[in-house]
Parts: C-alpha cells; sequence; structure tokens
C-alpha cells in the first residue's frame, strides 16, 4: 500500500453509510485492514500498543478514520477500476459519510497508540439488544506485524460486552484477505448475510463469552 499522505488532498488530519456516489459504496462499514499481525511482533524499539476510546473527531481519531477511508477506497478503486480513488472522490465520502454513530452509549471507537502515536482503530455499533457491529478496523501501514490488530480486537470485545452485546457481527470484501484470516484467528466464523448491501461481500460473527 502507498501511503495515503503522499497524494494530494489526503495530508490533513481530519475525519464515513453509503456515499450517494455509486461506485464508492458503503465503503465506511468495511471493518479491515488491521494486516497480519500474529506470530510477527516486531516490537525491536520496546514500543507497545495501548487502546481507549476517543471522541471520532479528536485529531488522532480523525487522521485515522481518514486513512481508513482512503484505502478500502483505493483498494476497491483499484480492483474495479484499474485507478486508485481521486482526491475529489476521497474528499466526498468523508464529508458525506460521517463517524458520528461511534458514540456512547449506542456505539464506540476504540483508537489504538504504539508508543503513543496513533497507529490503529476499531469501531463498534449497537445492531440490537444483544449485538454490536464491527467497523473501521485499520492499522497503519508502518505498524502492520506489531501485534495491533489482536489488541484491537481484544479491546473490541471487552467494549462490546459493556455495551451489554453476546455477540459481535461484520461485513467486509472478499479481496481484503489479510483481514478475513485475522477474524478467523480470533474466533469469528462466516455466517448467513444479515443486511442488503452490494459492497457487503461476506459476514462474520463471533459469540461473547
Amino acid at each position: 500500500m502507498t501511503d495515503p499522505t503522499t497524494r494530494a488532498g489526503r495530508h490533513a488530519p481530519t475525519t464515513l453509510d453509503r456515499p450517494d456516489h455509486p461506485d464508492l459504496g458503503d465503503l465506511r462499514g468495511r471493518a479491515d485492514l488491521p494486516g497480519p499481525d500474529e506470530g510477527t511482533d516486531h516490537r525491536a524499539d520496546g514500543s507497545s500498543w495501548t487502546v481507549a476510546d476517543e471522541p471520532v473527531h479528536s485529531p488522532g481519531a480523525a487522521m485515522l478514520l481518514r486513512e481508513y477511508f482512503v484505502e478500502v477506497a483505493d483498494r476497491w478503486y483499484r480492483l474495479h477500476r484499474g485507478r486508485g480513488a481521486t482526491a475529489e472522490e476521497i474528499e466526498q465520502g468523508l464529508a458525506e459519510h460521517h463517524s458520528d454513530d461511534l458514540v456512547p452509549p449506542h456505539g464506540v471507537l476504540l483508537v489504538g497508540r504504539y508508543g503513543g502515536e496513533p497507529a490503529g482503530c476499531v469501531g463498534l455499533r449497537r445492531r440490537d439488544d444483544a449485538t454490536a457491529e464491527l467497523t473501521r478496523m485499520f492499522v497503519r501501514p508502518a505498524r502492520r506485524g506489531t501485534g495491533g490488530g489482536a489488541e484491537l480486537l481484544r479491546a473490541a470485545d471487552l467494549a462490546a460486552r459493556a455495551m451489554g452485546a453476546r455477540r459481535i457481527t461484520l461485513d467486509t470484501r472478499l479481496d481484503l484477505l489479510e483481514a478475513r484470516a485475522l477474524y478467523a484467528r480470533h474466533g469469528y466464523a462466516e455466517i448467513a448475510p444479515y443486511k442488503e448491501d452490494p459492497y457487503a461481500e461476506c459476514f462474520y460473527g463471533k459469540e461473547l463469552v
């Protein structure tokens, strides 16, 4: 993956359900991009992960949500259009589709910090009394392979229980192979589709015990 900060219009640390733009689709709902973690913990500098809830408009959270959206959009456009998303398409999606629902009591945004710096995020929203939906799963490329995906998922389990949920569900795209592998390693199994969405190509669920 290229660093999203290298493309025009994507450098500012600002803060995604479905954009009106027919090609962007519900990119906000993709819960993915942690990268492979387990078995490759490269903490040679002694840094460690901490995870805590943060407001979606805090500088660190906004930066991570932007980078998340840029990456999932770029990957979709490269796969289906042979090009990355344009700066205009990114800005339109970010402006129209925010993360304001990830606030208590029915949602939360968790920000992971590595060595004190924002490095990953994951969101949860209540779907019903027993179910929380996981979304915005992301680890910055430079911090993949340091255990961040595992830490974020463990924190999401705790947050979902605190919300009263007994299970977590998510939807993702077939091309996001690294995220699908991470979910499987952490107890998620494929389930039947639970909502209509042309960009949700596979669904996962996990019972909280």
